[in-house]
């Protein structure tokens, strides 16, 4: 792959600090069994694959030891205990941790959810290959199918024009020192770094992506995401 900045390079960074409370488990629901495997295995087994990603850093909440004690982490995998209260905490934490190990500001870097566990190389490859030479970076996204309603105490109050509407998704990948600099003015509310960007003023490049990469996250998404790995497998 070409690079308009040719020492550029891509980081992988895995927030992996949540409760998972919506998804009614009794632990994380990163480390939950999906097709025998914690599913956090199949999203690093994803970025492990890439071979522009140089090194994956897991956020993992201080004194989780989940996957540290794993003996089966990819070579490029590190884990860092950093995590905060909220996921833009976990993320910056992270982003101050690739900078102490020598990342540099021009640096590209990938924010994955790791409960997205369907994600796959050919679809972070994409991402790479449509924001590596864009001013500001993108993410992968999923142009909206449903109707959609606005609600107000349980009743529909109007329909909403769907037809510039995204669902939002990750990876999603810019460079790192502007990230850092988003996450420190933004605060903590932000739920993704696109939204931290956009409050820079700044229009991130969306990039198509497959429905099937959604993040897990009530009961009965378990049971899609292990029918779709059990598929591909």
């Amino acid at each position: 792959m070409s690079d308009a900045h040719p020492t550029a390079r891509f980081y992988a960074l895995i927030p992996c600090a949540g409760s998972g409370s919506r998804a009614g488990t009794a632990s994380p629901k990163q480390y939950q069994p999906v097709a025998g495997r914690p599913m956090v295995s199949h999203t690093l087994a994803a970025f492990a694959a890439v071979p522009a990603i140089g090194q994956c850093l897991v956020v993992v909440a201080p004194g989780d030891d989940v996957l540290p004690r794993r003996t089966d982490l990819p070579e490029k995998v590190s884990i860092g205990a950093c995590g905060g209260a909220t996921r833009a905490a976990s993320v910056l934490a992270g982003l101050e941790q690739l900078v102490a190990a020598g990342a540099r500001a021009d640096d590209w870097v990938l924010v994955h959810d790791a409960a997205r566990c369907l994600i796959t190389p050919a679809q972070i490859e994409t991402l790479i290959r449509a924001c590596q030479a864009d001013p500001v970076g993108g993410l992968l996204a999923h142009r909206v199918a449903d109707t959609l309603k606005q609600e107000a105490a349980g009743r529909v109050v109007r329909t909403v024009d769907r037809s510039d509407k995204w669902l939002a998704q990750t990876p999603q990948m810019f460079r790192i020192g502007l990230l850092r600099q988003a996450l420190s003015q933004a605060g903590t509310a932000v739920t993704d770094e696109a939204s931290a960007i956009e409050a820079l003023g700044m229009a991130p490049l969306l990039v198509p992506a497959d429905a099937l990469n959604f993040k897990v996250t009530y009961p009965e998404d378990f049971a899609l995401a292990e029918a779709v790995l059990r598929s591909r497998a």
